[in-house]
């Protein structure tokens, strides 16, 4: 037994049990912390430096949640948390407004009805009077979040998971919430749309920090989810990796292989993991195939670069292609499901497009950026990017509309305000324009001072005194080039509604339609003999044929011959059979205004007609019809003046100088 006492065992050298990547304890030892770190064995790891992300609420628990059980993580529930902060001022009110009547818009719920506003005690809630309280509230900005869990679909109803939610973010934040949501079920993956306002109960603005709006909320949210539905089972996991193999998307598969490429810019399959052994490696091939990856010795890769850049856009492609898809087959527009086109206005050879609205929808609806599917004349379907939603006025299904490039070049007013300031010590205002050139009138130039409002708006550099003048850059012309480059990037087409009649309904029609203005024209739109371009040949043998019975059009030896003055012929027709209509529902008697005459009253609303839209002014005793502008969007009951010119009126919003007036 004292032999026993006597014994020292010796040691040998730790070996690394058949692992190449160190043969010294101290080096496994070192290689685990830097792993631990977040970093890459080999290289130290990073310093985290100051970027504001954790200012504000929430971040402490963002901090929390982030470092919870890896394993936990790893079976929890995915669910992708969008968020977005859009200013109020400006025109954003507008744009809220907007914004909370186009996610209840219909066909969002499983029964294709128009989406319900919910909140925290009612499922059905006032949009209108919540926008209102932002508004008296004088919130400056706004808190939009889309959730979407990946198993959305197993919820029979979303409103019970989302209440608890929020009243998890409210316990984060230390602070109640004033918010409104709606859920759709109208894509492959159920969502929800949360509007947060800028300020809580007591008025403060809130200052949520960024780690807990793009970690925190999300990890909420799948704890949530995972608690309903319990973690995620090996099959589900095995699952969804296996459908990312052959994807044409960014996967999970991928942010694997790009995290781990090394010094010399390639990476293996390799995985301690068979499954995913297997997984990545026919990930590589799929990879390959798109030419995106290549192998450079036995199971070495090298990736393409802009691989990710790549495959999101690619995703983006895919989902393009489906809601063409999706857009025809409900339109009942199959002969285009085989010729379709991403319309692209940047493209050199971008052309306008001409052809028959399929389609609106929400191409981000988190930005609120829309899109159009357009059946064109050169018998394609075309997906139009059309940026925010108040880019373009709403355009009834059907509608016949022009699409171009939105122009980026200064405009001619640019440079005329160029000239005269140069000329003037850097100022321009009215009296100094109209000395300039005698023969320009007080309304002309007037349309120089609008844009330059538009301008100092958009913060290009121009400054009002308060005597009118305007003070200008020397540079004046390369900003305003700036400007319009920045607002194409934002809206980067025009849209222009030619007729708000489908086809069929202008045939017919009383007043002047697209379809006469086709006929007349020295350069008509060129048809394909094909989809919408075959059926506006049809329509339009059969708008001449109609002219001809009506007594405004001739044959003869094969040439077709109009009576001078159609189109404004037709529409003064259409004009004086409305106003009949409208006198007899109103009991005032309608006066016709002439070019050049004052028009003052209250404006009522808008009348659509072939010929176009009119406005309906109305006085004390009778009422006049003109066209519409924009300007009168939302100014129903409201006192209006201008005066008619050829090219519409310039309206007055509110009683002018002048003083009240006795309408």
């Amino acid at each position: 037994m004292a032999g026993k006492d006597d014994f020292e065992p010796r040691l040998g050298k730790p070996r690394a049990l058949g692992s190449k990547q160190g043969k010294s304890y101290l080096s496994r030892v070192l290689r685990s912390a830097v792993l631990a770190s977040g970093g890459a064995f080999g290289k130290a790891p990073r310093k985290a430096g100051f970027t504001g992300a954790r200012i504000g609420k929430g971040a402490g628990v963002a901090q929390v949640l982030a470092a919870r059980d890896r394993f936990a993580a790893y079976r929890a529930r995915r669910v992708i948390v969008k968020f977005s902060i859009p200013r109020l001022t400006g025109k954003g009110l507008a744009a809220a407004r907007a914004h909370i009547r186009y996610v209840q818009r219909d066909g969002v719920t499983r029964e294709g009805a128009p989406g319900q506003l919910y909140d925290a005690r009612a499922d059905k809630a006032d949009g209108r009077a919540f926008i209102d309280r932002a508004e008296v509230g004088g919130d400056t900005r706004q808190f939009r979040f889309i959730v979407s869990p990946e198993d959305g679909a197993q919820y029979e109803d979303l409103k019970p998971m989302i209440r608890r939610l929020m009243a998890r973010m409210e316990a984060d934040l230390d602070t109640k919430l004033d918010w409104v949501a709606v859920d759709h079920h109208n894509t492959g993956r159920p969502h929800t749309h949360i509007i947060v306002r800028g300020r809580d109960d007591q008025g403060r603005e809130h200052v949520i920090a960024k780690d807990y709006l793009t970690q925190g909320l999300r990890e909420r949210a799948a704890e949530l989810v995972s608690l309903d539905l319990g973690p995620r089972a090996d099959h589900e996991i095995e699952g969804r990796l296996r459908r990312e193999v052959d994807q044409e998307r960014l996967t999970s598969l991928d942010r694997g292989l790009l995290r781990d490429v090394d010094a010399d810019g390639l990476v293996s399959p390799r995985h301690v993991d068979r499954l995913l052994y297997s997984l990545r490696a026919g990930r590589l091939q799929t990879l390959a195939r798109l030419g995106l990856a290549k192998e450079h010795a036995p199971t070495r890769w090298r990736l393409a670069d802009g691989l990710e850049d790549t495959l999101r856009r690619m995703g983006e492609r895919g989902d393009i292609q489906k809601t063409l898809y999706r857009a025809l087959e409900t339109g009942g527009l199959a002969h285009a499901q085989s010729d379709q086109v991403i319309y692209q206005p940047t493209a050199p050879d971008a052309r306008p497009l001409v052809g028959r609205l399929v389609a609106r929808g929400l191409s981000d609806e988190l930005k609120d950026r829309h899109y159009l599917v357009v059946d064109g004349l050169d018998g394609r379907a075309h997906y139009v990017e059309i940026g925010p939603s108040l880019a373009v006025e709403p355009i009834p299904q059907g509608a016949v509309v022009a699409i171009a490039p939105r122009p980026v070049e200064p405009r001619a007013a640019d440079h005329t305000v160029a000239r005269i300031a140069a000329a003037n010590d850097g100022r321009y205002s009215l009296d100094l324009h109209l000395a300039s050139d005698p023969t320009a009138s007080a309304a002309f130039a007037d349309t120089h001072v609008r844009r330059l409002e538009a301008l100092r708006r958009g913060r290009v550099g121009v400054e009002r005194q308060d005597d009118g003048t305007w003070i200008i850059a020397a540079d004046h012309v390369e900003r305003a080039g700036a400007y319009e480059r920045m607002k194409a990037q934002n809206a980067p087409v025009v849209v222009r509604t030619l007729s708000t009649l489908p086809l069929d309904r202008q045939v017919g029609a009383l007043g002047a339609t697209w379809l006469d203005r086709e006929l007349i024209a020295e350069a008509p739109e060129p048809l394909r003999d094909a989809g919408f371009g075959r059926e506006v040949r049809q329509a339009l043998a059969q708008r001449r044929q109609w002219l001809i019975d009506q007594g405004l059009a001739q044959q003869t030896q094969g040439q077709m011959i109009y009576r001078a003055g159609l189109l404004s012929g037709l529409q003064r027709r259409e004009l004086i059979v409305a106003a009949e209509g409208l006198a007899q529902d109103t009991g005032l008697t309608f006066s016709e205004t002439r070019p050049g005459q004052r028009i003052e009253g209250v404006y009522r609303r808008a009348v659509e007609l072939a010929s176009g839209r009119l406005a309906m002014i109305e006085r004390s005793r009778d009422f006049t019809l003109v066209p519409w502008r924009p300007a009168l969007e939302g100014q129903e009951g409201r006192a209006v003046s201008g005066v008619l010119r050829e090219a519409g009126v310039s309206w007055t919003i509110g009683r002018g100088r002048s003083g009240p007036s006795v309408f």
